[in-house]
């Protein structure tokens, strides 16, 4: 749970961008928005499926670009 104690002479403004900022870093918004519809497992698994091979691939590409610049 999220939490902003109001500063001493803090504005509802600042407080309300520091709120909204810790929201982003703790990854709400996104859960929020992956959670409001329903999501069968066999569209998760495919998905899950999907990320993993974009992260492989980024691997292999960053592995690649420093295995280059060392020659």
């Amino acid at each position: 749970m999220t939490e902003v104690k109001l500063r001493e002479n803090e504005s509802i403004d600042a407080a309300l961008r520091r709120f909204k900022r810790e929201c982003e870093r703790a990854g709400l918004m996104t859960e929020i928005k992956k959670r409001e519809y329903y999501e069968s497992p066999s569209v998760r698994r495919k998905r899950k499926a999907a990320e993993s091979k974009r992260k492989q691939r980024r691997r292999q590409l960053k592995l690649l670009s420093r295995f280059k610049r060392k020659r």
